[in-house]
């Protein structure tokens, strides 16, 4: 195994709370099958974030099929649908990339909007009555920092973190 199966099969014992015994019991191979399912879809939204972060980076789906061993149609018709959501508290807000998000961001944050969902060229926005702050971090496993100043994770995009911070003002009523 490559050390990376390596590092994810010592998270999938870790999680299952499984530890060195030379035996395993049903309930330990029940709990095994349970977090290696949680890993597996962890694993797919990880490679689903990281296409569309190439994608927004510039990569073409030729170059993207051929990194996946599949052709650039493969490639787009597996990774390239973004669900649109419909209602007035939702709504999509882009296109955007990684070089102008951030400005588009505060300009719905400022109208009431914060992001729970990154997606191609995209973010999906909730409104609320309150003004958002936004901020995009690298991908980490401790927030407790980040945490402690009042953020809070709005969504994981690989390799990219949006943290939210709701600042208690009133929305602005400026359309965005």
């Amino acid at each position: 195994m490559s050390g990376l199966a390596d590092d994810v099969g010592r998270a999938v014992l870790a999680a299952a709370r499984v530890d060195s015994a030379d035996s395993l019991d049903v309930d330990d191979h029940l709990a095994l099958i349970a977090v290696s399912a949680q890993a597996e879809e962890e694993v797919r939204g990880i490679l689903q974030r990281s296409v569309a972060a190439a994608r927004a980076g510039g990569a073409s789906w030729a170059l993207i099929g051929a990194e996946l061993g599949m052709s650039r149609q493969a490639a787009q018709q597996r990774f390239g649908a973004v669900v649109a959501t419909a209602g007035e508290s939702e709504r999509w807000l882009g296109p955007v990339t990684a070089f102008d998000e951030l400005a588009e961001l505060e300009i719905a944050g400022r109208a009431g909007w914060h992001t729970v969902e990154a997606g191609m060229l995209s973010h999906r926005m909730v409104r609320t009555d309150t003004q958002w702050e936004h901020r995009r971090i690298l991908w980490r496993g401790s927030l407790a920092a980040e945490e402690a100043q009042g953020w809070q994770v709005g969504c994981r995009a690989f390799p990219w973190i949006y943290l939210i911070r709701d600042l208690g003002t009133p929305a602005e009523t400026t359309p965005i």
